[in-house]
C-alpha cells in the first residue's frame, strides 16, 4: 500500500515540477530592450476563510492527541497525516504554516511597529499549547512539511545516538540564523528556503526543488530528515514537549522487557533499560557535570568569537550586502555573466556608492549579531553535553519525550498492546 502511495506522490509531484518550471513566479524586470514577458499564470486565491483553518488545525490536533493516547492507532495517525498534507499542503499551499510563523512572531517582538495577525499568532502558539499536554502531536500528523516525509518513510533505518546529536545542532543553527535573519532585516529564511512549499505551491526555484526532492528521496531510510536535524519550529515544540501532562507511551501498561520495540523507532526516541552489569556512578556524574559548568563560559565566549569573525559570509543573508558585492563583482569583471539584479539597479538612479556604505554600514551590524549567534550555538553545545553528562537509570523501555514525535510507529511492536487490544 505505501508503495503504490509512493509512487502516485511521486508522479503527483512530478507532473507539478514540470508544470512550475514553465512558469515565472514573479514577472520579469524591463530594461532597454523592448522585452515584454507574457502574462504570468497565477493560481485564484483559496475561498477558505483563515479562521475555518484555525479551526481545522485546533480539530486536527485534538483528534491526533486522541489517536496517540486514547486509541493508540498508527492507521489514525497515518490518516489525519494524509489529510493534513492535502488540506493544509496541497490545498492551502502551504500558509499559514506553524512553521514559518515564528519569523512574524520575531519581527514583532523586535520591532513594536509590526503588527502580526491574529491568526499568525493563533498558528504559531496552539501547537506549541498542545505540544505541552500532548507531546509532538502537530508534528505525529498535522504539520504537512512533516506528513509529506512521513510518506516517503518506507525503508527507515536507525542513526547512532552520536549520529543523531551531532546533525541536530543543525536544527538549533537553523533557528539561531533565523532569528538573526529577521533581527538585522534579511528577510524570511524559513520561508525562502522552504525545501517543499515548491511542491504545495507548484512554483519554486530549480535549487529549491532539488533541495526537497533530495531530502524526500533521503526520507525514504533516513525518516523526516527535515524534521529531525532542519526545522527550526521543532526546536521549540521538542521544548515544549519534555514538559508535557500527557505524553505516548511505548506499551499501554507495564513494560515486560520484550526487546521488540528496540528497533521499531527510526527517531532515536527510545530509551532503553540501563544494564544490570552497569553500575549508576551518580558521583562521576556529578564531576563531569561540574567540569562541564567550568568550562562552559569559555566554550561559549570562543563560539561567540568565531560567530564575530563569520559576519561577513553571514551578512551575505541581507539582500543589500549580496546585491553590493555582486554589483562591484560585476562592475570589476570577476563575474563572465552579469545578473538580472545587476542590471536592474544600474537601470536605476540610484549611485554604486550609496549601496556600498550601506552594505558597509549593515557589516559592521552584522559583527555583533553574528556573536551572539555564535554565542548561542556555544550555550547550545554546552547544554546538550551537560545533559549528556547526567546519569540516569532506566528500568524500562521509556520514549525520550523531546525526540519522540508521537507517530505511533512502535505500539504494534508491543505484544501488551496486542493483549490489551484482544481484550
Amino acid at each position: 500500500m505505501k508503495l503504490k502511495l509512493l509512487a502516485a506522490v511521486f508522479l503527483l509531484l512530478g507532473l507539478w515540477t514540470v508544470q512550475a518550471a514553465t512558469e515565472f513566479r514573479f514577472p520579469m524586470p524591463e530594461f532597454e530592450s523592448g522585452y515584454k514577458h507574457p502574462a504570468m499564470s497565477i493560481p485564484p486565491a483559496s475561498k477558505t476563510s483563515p479562521w475555518v483553518d484555525l479551526g481545522l488545525l485546533a480539530g486536527a490536533l485534538a483528534l491526533s492527541a486522541w489517536s496517540v493516547l486514547r486509541l493508540r492507532s498508527r492507521r489514525y495517525v497515518f490518516l489525519i497525516a494524509l489529510v493534513s498534507l492535502a488540506y493544509f499542503g496541497f490545498y492551502r499551499k502551504g500558509c499559514v504554516c506553524a512553521v514559518g510563523s515564528m519569523q512574524n512572531i520575531l519581527s514583532a517582538f523586535f520591532d513594536p511597529g509590526y503588527a502580526v495577525p491574529l491568526i499568525v499568532s493563533a498558528f504559531f502558539l496552539i501547537p506549541l499549547l498542545f505540544a505541552l499536554y500532548f507531546g509532538r502531536v502537530f508534528c505525529a500528523a498535522v504539520c504537512p512539511l512533516g506528513a509529506i516525509q512521513e510518506m516517503f518513510a518506507i525503508f527507515p533505518v536507525q542513526l547512532s545516538s552520536a549520529v543523531e546529536a551531532v546533525l541536530g545542532l543543525f536544527a538549533y543553527a537553523y533557528l539561531g540564523l533565523s532569528v538573526l535573519a529577521v533581527y538585522m532585516g534579511a528577510g524570511f529564511l524559513i520561508c525562502r528556503y522552504d525545501p517543499f512549499v515548491g511542491f504545495f505551491r507548484q512554483g519554486a526555484s530549480f535549487n529549491m526543488f532539488l533541495a526537497g526532492g533530495v531530502l524526500l528521496l533521503a526520507g525514504v531510510f533516513i525518516a523526516r530528515p527535515y524534521c529531525r536535524f532542519l526545522c527550526p519550529y521543532g526546536v521549540l515544540l521538542r521544548w515544549a514537549s519534555r514538559f508535557s501532562k500527557w505524553h505516548a507511551t511505548i506499551t499501554p501498561a507495564e513494560c515486560i522487557q520484550c526487546r521488540l520495540c528496540e528497533t521499531s523507532c527510526p527517531y532515536g526516541a527510545i530509551v532503553v533499560p540501563t544494564p544490570e552489569d552497569r553500575p549508576v556512578d551518580q558521583r562521576t556524574g556529578a564531576r563531569r557535570m561540574g567540569r562541564l559548568f567550568l568550562a562552559a563560559p569559555f566554550i561559549i565566549v570562543i563560539a561567540a568569537g568565531a560567530g564575530y569573525l563569520s559576519h561577513e559570509p553571514l551578512a551575505r543573508l541581507h539582500p543589500t550586502v549580496w546585491l553590493a558585492e555582486r554589483v562591484a563583482g560585476e562592475e570589476q569583471g570577476r563575474y563572465e555573466e552579469k545578473t538580472i539584479d545587476g542590471d536592474a539597479f544600474r537601470a536605476g538612479k540610484r549611485a554604486a556608492t550609496e549601496l556600498y556604505a550601506e552594505a558597509h554600514a549593515l557589516k559592521e551590524r552584522f559583527k555583533y549579531a553574528s556573536a551572539c549567534f555564535g554565542a548561542f550555538m556555544g550555550l547550545v553545545l554546552c547544554g546538550k553535553l551537560i545533559r549528556l553528562s547526567i546519569v540516569r537509570s532506566n528500568k524500562d523501555y521509556v520514549v525520550d519525550r523531546g525526540a519522540c514525535l508521537s507517530c505511533a510507529r512502535c505500539f504494534a511492536y508491543c505484544p501488551v498492546e496486542k493483549s490489551h487490544a484482544a481484550k
